[in-house]
């Protein structure tokens, strides 16, 4: 992939991530019922965003232990299928709820230095 299309695609991205948060909170058709009580504009998106995130939070975390208990009958490639399924879990959360997006902090830092230690640990035993 060149990096034209790089950037493109991530700007194709961070564009529609834009227009779904945009249309979430600022759209005038959502309307959430809670026993009785409709909450519609701007609040009845904030509770939408909120449930609709908790509720696929919830999923994530029940498809993570099914995936766990899978994994720990099937040894063998069941590692490497838990560690999709949460890193599936956690893009899903992040494209569906940008309120979500701070767990990913975490995710994001630990990459960062993991990859930055491999690298220098690479660099190292090039030079001796």
């Amino acid at each position: 992939m060149t990096s034209t299309a790089k950037k493109l695609l991530a700007a194709a991205i961070v564009f529609v991530l834009a227009l779904s948060l945009w249309d979430s909170v600022l759209g005038n058709n959502m309307h959430i019922n809670i026993d009785g009580d409709e909450f519609d504009g701007p609040l009845g998106a904030l509770f939408g965003l909120v449930l609709a995130g908790g509720g696929i939070l919830i999923a994530a975390v029940a498809v993570t232990c099914a995936a766990v208990f899978v994994g720990v009958l099937c040894a063998g490639i069941g590692m490497v299928l838990v560690s999709a399924l949460v890193l599936a879990a956690v893009i899903v959360l992040a494209a569906m709820s940008p309120l979500l997006l701070p767990l990913l902090i975490p995710v994001g830092l630990y990459w960062i230095f993991t990859a930055r230690a491999r690298r220098q640990r690479r660099a190292y035993q090039q030079t001796a």
